[in-house]
């Protein structure tokens, strides 16, 4: 069983922006809950304890809301000055891994279903020092991703690293899931920028090693793109996740998910997919559709929010459509849907 695992968490998440302007990217909530608590809980109920992770961006706050945690783990934290690429992020954790151990890296914005026990079955059978979990996708998607092609025995035979519409030898993307010997150190040089997919798989590939794919047929969702942030809260109240089922109440029209002292006042419409953040007050005969609304939000009477995002601490008094309202905003004048 694997004991130690990796968060990489220092990614500043422009896509994600303004969300990740906010608050840093790993703790953009999805149904009510950080990312990364998600993540977490899913380590945890592997038997992964001890857990670390490299920070960045807004790098305080991840640290101090892991000061204190309820999923029983033991967390550690750096913090780089400046990015140093995924390889080199993990290069700077080396200190809280063991020689001779295998330990698992994940994304702080990944969102999955994998059976680690499983991925790790099948890197202890390799002999492999690396494994990379691969996860099957559109055709239509490959060039967002990194592309593996395995052979016939699972060891990686092509990488194509975003390759252009058209061109991708196969629909198996890179999630960004690995399980490392220790031995991996000896490929990522100390105080460089260095980049798995660029640099470390080239280069165990050259020396003449092997590397291990496993391919999981379950969930997983890489948070990197508003419509995808947006798709995984719904996601999450499908229920995709064992670790984490939101709860969802069911309206005429559609359902919603509601953190505490949800306020909804008469003749209020909720339609297709919401989410309602803590404290959340909604006005009289007000519509909500397809939207995410985080804490601290106030909608006033009969104003329709319509596919659009709320971040904290702010009062809707017109109709909006299609927007994101960041924090601590008062919107008065809004276009009228």
């Amino acid at each position: 069983m694997l004991k130690k695992a990796m968060i990489m968490a220092a990614g500043v998440g422009s896509r994600l922006e303004p969300l990740s302007s906010v608050v840093p990217k790993p703790l953009v909530p999805l149904a009510n809950m950080p990312t990364m608590d998600i993540l977490v809980k899913h380590l945890a109920s592997f038997g992964i304890k001890n857990i670390i992770a490299n920070t960045f961006h807004k790098a305080e706050a991840i640290q101090e809301h892991y000061k204190t945690n309820d999923f029983g783990v033991n967390f550690e934290f750096i913090k780089e000055t400046e990015l140093s690429g995924t390889a080199g992020g993990v290069k700077r954790c080396q200190f809280f891994f063991e020689e001779g151990q295998d330990f698992l890296i994940m994304s702080g914005d990944g969102l999955t279903d994998i059976d680690i026990n499983k991925a790790y079955e099948s890197h202890k059978k390799s002999g492999s020092i690396a494994t990379i979990v691969l996860k099957k996708i559109d055709e239509k998607e490959t060039f967002k991703y990194g592309i593996v092609v395995p052979d016939e025995n699972g060891f990686v035979e092509i990488f194509q690293e975003k390759p252009p519409i058209g061109e991708a030898r196969s629909n198996l993307a890179n999630t960004g899931i690995y399980i490392f010997n220790y031995k991996i150190f000896d490929f990522i040089p100390e105080n460089t920028f260095y980049d798995f997919a660029k640099n470390v798989f080239p280069a165990i590939s050259v020396s003449g090693l092997s590397i291990n794919t496993y391919e999981h047929k379950g969930y997983w969702s890489d948070i990197g793109s508003l419509d995808q942030y947006h798709q995984s809260n719904i996601d999450l109240q499908n229920h995709v996740l064992n670790s984490y089922k939101p709860n969802v109440t069911k309206t005429f029209w559609g359902k919603y998910t509601k953190g505490k002292n949800l306020e909804l006042n008469d003749g209020v419409a909720i339609k297709g997919n919401c989410i309602f953040g803590d404290n959340c007050k909604i006005g009289k005969n007000a519509k909500i559709k397809n939207s995410i609304i985080w804490d601290n939000v106030t909608i006033k009477d009969n104003v329709t929010i319509e596919n659009s995002i709320i971040l904290t601490n702010c009062v809707i008094e017109n109709s909006i459509k299609n927007q994101i309202i960041s924090e601590n905003t008062k919107k008065e004048h809004l276009i009228t849907v």
